[in-house]
């Protein structure tokens, strides 16, 4: 599969025969450079781990205690706003942001020798990651309740990239161990 942003051909005739002179294709680039997908693995593991530990332990670190400026503030003892600021402990959203980056980097950088093939394995692992994470989702919809819930949505949020991740790299291992690869 090639994907195209601009084609451009130019013809020249020549008597009863046209010529295909040059053909000048761009390929879509939205795909970072490879040496992200290292800096990706180092950021994701460590801050997912962090954030795992974060939940379970129920761990704040006073130090990031602070007053951030938010939107909808419900707060239990306090006046409720729409738009201020709050005290908050920043350890969650912080993980939070470092998965997503990490994870982000990790799952759309470049193979060292990427082709239409890998690209087909990409498109296909991101599709299959997208229905599997809203099959999760319906499942979580009509069997988890109440608070639980919530949970389910906060986990919900990294399904589709980690799941991408795990499909599309499991997908080129077992691509680069078969007869058809050749480097």
């Amino acid at each position: 599969m090639v994907y195209f942003t601009k084609c451009k051909i130019n013809l020249s005739k020549s008597k009863n025969n046209i010529t295909l002179v040059k053909i000048f294709i761009m390929k879509a680039n939205y795909l970072l450079p490879a040496k992200f997908k290292k800096w990706g693995l180092l950021i994701l593991l460590p801050s997912a781990l962090l954030g795992i530990l974060t939940i379970v332990g129920e761990w704040e670190p006073d130090f990031l205690n602070v007053t951030v400026p938010a939107i909808f503030i419900d707060e239990f003892i306090g006046k409720d706003a729409l738009i201020g600021m709050t005290n908050n402990n920043i350890l969650n959203e912080l993980c939070a942001v470092f998965v997503i980056v990490g994870g982000l980097m990790l799952a759309f950088s470049k193979e060292k020798n990427e082709d239409e093939f890998i690209a087909s394995i990409r498109l296909r692992s991101l599709v299959w990651a997208t229905y599997m994470n809203y099959f999760i989702l319906l499942l979580a919809i009509v069997l988890v309740y109440d608070f639980s819930f919530f949970w389910v949505m906060v986990f919900n949020m990294f399904t589709v990239l980690l799941l991408f991740v795990i499909k599309f790299n499991w997908r080129l291992m077992k691509f680069k161990k078969s007869d058809n690869y050749a480097e």
